[in-house]
């Protein structure tokens, strides 16, 4: 409210006195509520804390693709995920084995259309290296252009070859990649567990704006150590999971990372996520092309 110079003339030192211990009491309770509600969540939210010194693995590649064929996807690492349930989260396209997918010009192509199969308007493809590619721990490593558009959800990401702990999220997921159309250049680094996931809205992750991540090919990748998991995009660290750093003793709960995970190449559409804003029905066919795919380990971690 504006106040005259007449009105300010009228205060006397003890209004002013009032006045300013008024003020300094809301600003304390204020303080005190934000460090309240703070402590009340001290499991899911990670305290400031700086990298370590950079530890030099002795890494040697152990499986890729580098995609200089053409034809099909390699039937030696890759298979598929078929069908046109939903996928969990309420997807509209129906992924096939057949013309989805394919390699040329040295990339591998996986393009999603508007057309109609199993009772689904859209097509597209799920890639899996389950059972041919299989891991634990390592550096991951995959260099694409993702498709830009309303209503596209591509991802780069991980699950659990066994499930040791149980169905998801009990055993796991790791999601080197995801990126939503609507929210162009925004690119998610996730983790989900049985403790952090998203159905509970505590899923553990980071972002990085990548304003070119739809016309350029870019390098996205993780470190998984036995204690700790390190996103990347073109070599630069934004998001490190270490579970002990959220919660005291982490058990499988929070840390199912103990066991071999496979790869998972895709684009969904729409979905709770991805269709969150509706589908842009001009931009059909979308295409995510990658140029390879890297998988080093530690010769010198000893598993136990």
């Amino acid at each position: 409210m504006y106040r005259t110079n007449t009105d300010t003339q009228q205060r006397t030192p003890l209004h002013w006195f009032i006045l300013h211990s008024t003020r300094l009491i809301i600003v304390l309770a204020f303080a005190l509520g934000a460090v309240s509600c703070t402590s009340q969540h001290r499991d899911i939210v990670a305290p400031t804390w700086q990298p370590p010194e950079p530890l030099d693995p002795d890494f040697q590649l152990v499986w890729s693709d580098e995609f200089d064929y053409t034809g099909l996807p390699d039937p030696s690492k890759w298979g598929y995920d078929v069908g046109g349930h939903g996928w969990g989260n309420r997807e509209l396209q129906f992924y096939t084995n057949d013309n989805n997918a394919w390699v040329e010009d040295g990339r591998l192509i996986i393009e999603a259309r508007k057309e109609s199969r199993g009772g689904r308007d859209y097509t597209s493809a799920r890639l899996v290296t389950k059972g041919k590619g299989d891991w634990l721990y390592g550096r991951i490593e995959v260099r694409a252009r993702i498709p830009a558009g309303r209503g596209t959800w591509p991802a780069i990401w991980m699950l659990p070859t066994q499930n040791k702990y149980g169905i998801w999220p009990a055993s796991g997921e790791i999601d080197i990649m995801e990126h939503v159309g609507y929210d162009h250049g925004v690119i998610h680094g996730t983790v989900h567990t049985e403790r952090y996931n998203h159905m509970k809205g505590t899923q553990l992750g980071g972002t990085r704006r990548v304003p070119t991540a739809t016309e350029q090919f870019h390098t996205y990748s993780v470190d998984w150590y036995p204690d700790r998991i390190e996103f990347f995009i073109d070599g630069q660290q934004y998001f490190r999971f270490n579970p002990s750093v959220y919660r005291l003793n982490p058990g499988f709960q929070e840390w199912p990372f103990d066991q071999p995970f496979h790869l998972l190449l895709n684009i969904a559409v729409g979905g709770d996520w991805g269709g969150a804003r509706g589908i842009d029905d001009e931009i059909w066919p979308v295409r995510m092309e990658v140029e390879y795919v890297r998988v080093y380990q530690d010769v010198n971690l000893k598993l136990e």
